[in-house]
């Protein structure tokens, strides 16, 4: 990564939070469902800054780095409040896409005017493509870095949630939110199938079912960039949690060992 240009003191962080909770209280709802989905998405906020600064960390970033992270991390998911409010839905495709909207959700509320506008141009440039079906090929090396870090970041906490959201709908909770409104029926649809199979990212158009979704959580780790989020993933068993709540068919557990392979090889290729 090239020097930095950018800067982020301790005090802007600061503002930052202050800003992110106020805008975040603007949310309060007295309907208990709408209220327990944006407390998901701020709760999920929270540990996606503490993924990335363990990540950083681990990677040996500078403070001045740590910071910026911590700032990408604190916003990635800002235009999942608004979406809710007006979609009543977190997902994308039949709504709108949360990180474009979180950018204009950033500017229009002028959250990022304590920051120099190079830095504000780079963490708009992070957060917009922080939930793309992959990484662009045409930014610069600094917000490719902070890209592949955040998205690391965010997908440790989501496999938490997904995995955690598994454990209690057994017990009787459920939650179409996390589910995106997909149906729990058996299966698997063949493109979602071959897809992760082959290593390629999986397009939300074509999932169809629930069980759909899983694999989707499964072949997240073929978009991995950093060894330490690939120990962390192994360390936790999310790849495992998730395989057990999948129905048994050599189908799933294809799909699953595929994955497992994938995992294995990366770390022995980062013990080297």
């Amino acid at each position: 990564m090239k020097e930095c240009v950018y800067s982020i003191s301790s005090t802007q962080l600061e503002t930052l939070k202050a800003g992110f909770e106020g805008y975040f209280e603007s949310f309060r709802s007295d309907d208990p469902d709408r209220q327990r989905n944006f407390d998901l998405k701020a709760t999920h906020t929270g540990h996606v800054c503490e993924e990335i600064l363990l990540l950083g960390r681990e990677i040996r970033l500078s403070d001045e780095d740590l910071r910026l992270a911590e700032a990408v991390a604190l916003f990635h998911d800002i235009g999942r409040f608004e979406q809710y409010r007006r979609y009543g839905t977190f997902h994308d495709l039949v709504s709108v896409d949360h990180a474009d909207l979180g950018v204009s959700v950033i500017m229009e509320n002028t959250l990022f005017e304590c920051l120099d506008e190079e830095t504000r141009d780079l963490a708009l440039r992070v957060i917009a493509h922080h939930n793309k079906l992959a990484v662009p090929d045409d930014e610069d090396e600094t917000c490719l870095f902070f890209t592949k870090l955040l998205r690391d970041a965010d997908k440790l906490d989501i496999w938490r949630v997904v995995t955690d959201y598994y454990r209690e709908k057994e017990k009787g909770g459920e939650n179409c939110a996390i589910e995106l409104d997909l149906p729990d029926l058996p299966g698997i649809t063949g493109k979602v199938y071959r897809d992760l199979l082959a290593g390629r990212n999986i397009r939300f158009v074509h999932l169809k079912t629930l069980n759909d979704f899983k694999l989707v959580q499964l072949g997240w780790a073929f978009d991995v960039n950093f060894a330490p989020t690939f120990r962390l993933l192994d360390e936790r068993g999310y790849l495992e949690i998730i395989r057990d709540v999948l129905p048994p068919s050599l189908t799933t557990a294809n799909a699953y060992y595929a994955v497992r392979h994938y995992v294995d090889k990366q770390m022995a290729a980062s013990e080297r």
